[in-house]
């Protein structure tokens, strides 16, 4: 299948309702095809590995940007002690070694905590519609698995979502991505979201952008890809 990567790039939206809540928010977009696959390996777990050694002995708490995203996860009604944005999840569990998915995730969660950001990434292929920042109304869709099995659950009405015309891809921002448009072995075309708030700059988010696709072309010279900025 080929990607017009131009269209979903530009296809991306922020609500007025999260422009509200965050004016500093901005998210820079990947829209990527031609992408390298396959399971965990030695080169994807060596970034793994060089990523965790960065986050030695850092204080997550005290992390500007970390310190910011709980204070926008405070705004829209969730617990940043209990619910956590992706970047601080990861962080927290570099000491003990970071997670092995498969190559692609490994990837983006390796940027993601070199450059102390939240980072997602969506299977394009289980994509319907433009991806979209919003407020949720709490009816909308979630594909997840609950004791093994595949559940559906609701947003809380408010919470902050992205979704596309199936449903949410992922919860309270940045926290869990459903089942369906989460990035396996066979994945070729894909989204990637890195999302800053006030102080990481927009030279510091154009940085861990550089990174990702930096470390992706190494496994795959020929990827297509189209960025942008959405603020």
């Amino acid at each position: 299948m080929t990607v017009d990567l131009d269209t979903v790039a530009g296809s991306v939206r922020v609500d007025d309702s999260v422009r509200a809540l965050r004016p500093d928010f901005a998210v820079l977009v990947i829209a990527a095809d031609g992408l390298p696959t396959g399971p965990t390996d030695a080169w994807s777990r060596g970034l793994l590995k060089d990523a965790a050694g960065t986050a030695d002995g850092l204080d997550v708490t005290a992390e500007p940007h970390i310190a910011a995203w709980r204070q926008a996860y405070s705004a829209f009604g969730a617990k940043p002690g209990r619910t956590r944005n992706s970047a601080e999840a990861l962080i927290r569990r570099a000491p003990a070694g970071l997670p092995e998915v498969n190559l692609l995730v490994d990837v983006y969660n390796a940027v993601s905590v070199t450059h102390r950001l939240p980072v997602g990434g969506e299977d394009l292929g289980a994509y319907e519609g433009a991806p979209r920042l919003v407020r949720a109304s709490g009816d909308e869709r979630f594909d997840t698995v609950a004791s093994g099995e595949p559940a559906v659950e609701h947003p809380e009405p408010g919470e902050v979502v992205w979704c596309d015309d199936l449903g949410v891809t992922c919860r309270r921002w940045n926290h869990r991505q459903c089942v369906r448009t989460r990035i396996t072995e066979t994945t070729t075309s894909a989204l990637f979201l890195l999302e800053r708030l006030d102080p990481l700059t927009f030279e510091e988010l154009g940085a861990a952008a550089d990174d990702l696709l930096g470390r992706l072309r190494e496994r795959a010279p020929g990827l297509r890809a189209v960025t942008r900025l959405v603020r």
